[in-house]
């Protein structure tokens, strides 16, 4: 990973991308997990994607290296907040169809301050506990660009329905939410949310999305 970046930077589509790593407990946990990493890439246009994933070198490598891969394709329903400094999902996103899968995949990220690292991982736990015991979510894992300090949350649900039940009736999640305005833990943040239109391969030997979208 730490290779990567100068060699994603000159592939040609790609207008943003994150290497991220995780940690223990299905990426919540404190420690980091050695074994799994993420890749998020935004491209112009699905060719751009199509050619880096069926024949770039770098991609092949990363195939060669590893032991299972889960990728899905978003399309941008909803972005709010930045990434360092830019608005990477900000964009109009080709049409769907009307036929187009109910699933829904939600990414958050924050820029933790400093000073609030220890009430942040507080309420890690208690949360992602309860992130993965929701109604409705087929994946959640925890990524982060940087131990500690800037993490992630991906979650992938069976409806917006479902992710929305979670997110406004869950007592942890709304405790939470409130606390991170009140005490001003983030330095940046970013909430996006996208629609699920392939899954390919597995995530802990079992296809998280099977039945419910097409194969990419």
């Amino acid at each position: 990973m730490g290779t990567s970046p100068a060699k994603l930077a000159r592939v040609p589509g790609l207008r943003f991308f994150k290497l991220l790593g995780s940690g223990a407990r299905n990426g919540f946990g404190f420690w980091p997990n050695l074994d799994r990493y993420g890749f998020m890439a935004v491209w112009d246009d699905a060719a751009a994607a199509e050619d880096f994933f069926g024949q770039h070198p770098l991609w092949a490598t990363y195939q060669q290296r590893s032991a299972e891969l889960w990728t899905l394709q978003l399309a941008p329903l909803k972005a709010q907040g930045l990434w360092d400094g830019q608005r990477p999902f900000d964009y109009e996103a080709a049409p769907l169809p009307a036929s187009a899968p109910a699933p829904v995949a939600v990414l958050t990220r924050a820029s933790i301050r400093w000073a609030k690292t220890r009430r942040f991982w507080q309420f890690v736990e208690p949360t992602s506990a309860a992130l993965a015991g929701a109604v409705g979510v087929r994946a959640a894992l925890g990524l982060g660009e940087l131990p500690v300090v800037r993490q992630a949350t991906f979650s992938v649900w069976e409806s917006a329905q479902a992710m929305q039940e979670y997110a406004y009736r869950d007592v942890r999640h709304r405790e939470v939410i409130q606390l991170t305005r009140r005490e001003n833990w983030y330095a940046e943040e970013l909430f996006a949310r996208f629609q699920v239109l392939s899954s390919t391969g597995t995530l802990d030997g079992a296809d998280p999305m099977a039945g419910l979208v097409g194969r990419g």
